[in-house]
């Protein structure tokens, strides 16, 4: 029997209050919720790390990044300066450089790719040696970016890990260039996706296809984004996001609730204009599984890599937009749909705890196929029994766990404690009574027990999975940026940007 085709379409940054099937009734998602509506949303969903690598990596592997290794964003090791096209290589070398070609230069200029998971699989890998043609169209940003990995055949990515929306790099005939003038990214990568779709015509094996678009990760200026979509938000109240006085971890510290109001309207419209813009991109794949009688057929799975604060708690940014590096649910949950009509009843929402790096155990539970990949060491489930429940399954308690470099967290339905090595600040929130997370009480003294508890379940979790090599307990992560491998592969070298 034919095993089902699927499409997963991951965002970047992206908030999981941020969908209006999720309750956002400034923004319009109608493509995201109609994946919703046509099959299950996930109220509880949550990322492995808050920014885009780590996240990512544990993502496909399965692993936390104190296995796998990444532990911060990219910022080195995205490609041979061999890589770039004669044209692009002409322009990183003038004397002097077009703004618009800056951010390229500024990371591509005397690049050396780095495959960051290397000794490492994915279930990608798992897909194509089970007969799946597998397909990539947008960001990777897991290094060594101009070579297909993981088991993909079909590879279009970017240079970068991000990039402008407009005048970007990509990949082209094998080598990145720049985007044609007035070509979006966003679109770029709906272009993509589509013909890795054409190309599946009348094949018999089925197809993996990974969509990942840099939206609605920043920049937020208006002309970063077609006037259709931005004018859409012009006049936006930006009501969705309570006004908060500027983090005092932020770059906002001292910024009244005022100051803070312009602030977050400002990157509020353009990050609601990413995302309406990629909804359209979304809509554009759906209709095009609809008219090759592929819907039924095909499991598409809608996430994003991390969350984002845009205004909670007075921060712009996900986990690295405070430092101390922070763990609010505004930058650990992230949106989860899946719709496959043949498997999954249509309009439900599921309030379970889960996590990405539940995502490989319950991919290979589903399909059933054969693998080499150690499932002893994964600390995730599968969430199969939830999806194939109509009714709330009772899996007891469920945790989740977060890290950041030497910031750690344990989450459960009432309580999230947060540990930052080796010396604090630490958290404690009492989710049931304070759901946004205002109080931390982490030094009152009716609560002591309850940190105690959860910080010993924490150890005794991460002591269990952690590997050693690449433990990121003790590796100085800023949030600035990983320039290459770590632990015992970085040989002397630092590889974690302090400034």
């Amino acid at each position: 029997m034919k095993k089902p085709n699927i499409v997963v379409i991951i965002s970047d940054d992206h908030g999981h209050w941020s969908l209006g099937c999720a309750g956002n009734k400034e923004l319009k998602t109608p493509n995201l919720d109609r994946i919703a509506y046509e099959g299950v949303r996930f109220e509880n969903f949550f990322c492995a790390s808050p920014v885009c690598s780590p996240a990512r990596a544990s993502f496909f592997t399965g692993k936390i990044p104190s296995q796998h290794g990444v532990h911060d964003w990219i910022s080195k090791g995205h490609a041979n300066e061999s890589d770039a096209s004669e044209g692009l290589l002409k322009e990183m070398y003038k004397e002097q450089v077009e703004p618009k070609f800056g951010w390229i230069t500024q990371q591509l200029k005397g690049d050396r790719g780095v495959n960051y998971l290397e000794g490492h699989t994915c279930f990608t890998e798992v897909l194509a040696k089970e007969g799946y043609t597998c397909g990539l169209s947008g960001k990777w940003h897991l290094g060594d970016s101009g070579h297909a990995q993981a088991g993909f055949s079909y590879w279009q990515t970017i240079a970068l890990g991000g990039d402008h929306y407009y005048n970007s790099a990509v990949l082209v005939d094998g080598k990145f260039d720049i985007l044609p003038e007035g070509k979006y990214l966003t679109d770029h990568i709906t272009d993509k996706a589509l013909d890795f779709l054409h190309m599946q015509k009348g094949k018999d094996e089925p197809f993996y296809l990974s969509v990942h678009y840099t939206a609605p990760h920043a920049p937020f200026d208006r002309h970063e984004h077609p006037e259709e979509f931005y004018s859409m938000y012009e006049n936006c109240p930006c009501e969705s996001v309570e006004d908060e006085e500027g983090h005092p971890w932020s770059g906002y510290k001292g910024h009244t609730k005022e100051q803070m109001k312009k602030v977050k309207e400002f990157c509020l419209k353009g990050y609601y204009a990413a995302i309406s813009a990629m909804d359209k991109g979304i809509g554009d794949i759906l209709d095009y599984l609809d008219a090759q009688g592929l819907a039924d057929d095909t499991i598409v799975f809608f996430t994003g890599d991390n969350g984002m604060s845009v205004g909670q708690h007075g921060i712009i940014g996900k986990g690295n937009g405070t430092y101390p590096l922070n763990m609010y649910d505004s930058a650990v949950k992230v949106p989860g749909l899946i719709r496959y009509p043949k498997g999954i009843k249509a309009g439900q929402v599921k309030k379970e705890l889960v996590s990405h790096y539940d995502v490989v155990p319950t991919l290979l539970d589903y399909l059933q196929v054969d693998h080499n990949i150690d499932m002893s060491i994964l600390p995730g489930k599968s969430f199969l029994p939830i999806l194939k429940s109509e009714e709330p399954v009772d899996q007891g308690e469920i945790i989740i766990m977060d890290e950041y470099g030497p910031t750690r967290m344990i989450r459960t339905e009432e309580w999230k404690y947060i540990h930052r090595y080796p010396y604090g600040e630490h958290e404690l929130y009492d989710l049931v009574n304070d759901p946004g997370e205002k109080v931390n009480l982490v030094n009152h003294p009716d609560y002591q027990d309850k940190k105690e508890e959860l910080f010993a379940r924490l150890e005794g979790w991460y002591y269990k999975y952690v590997d050693p090599r690449v433990d990121g307990k003790a590796e100085p992560v800023k949030g600035l940026g990983q320039i290459g491998r770590c632990g015992i592969y970085k040989e002397g070298k630092t590889v974690f940007i302090q400034q």
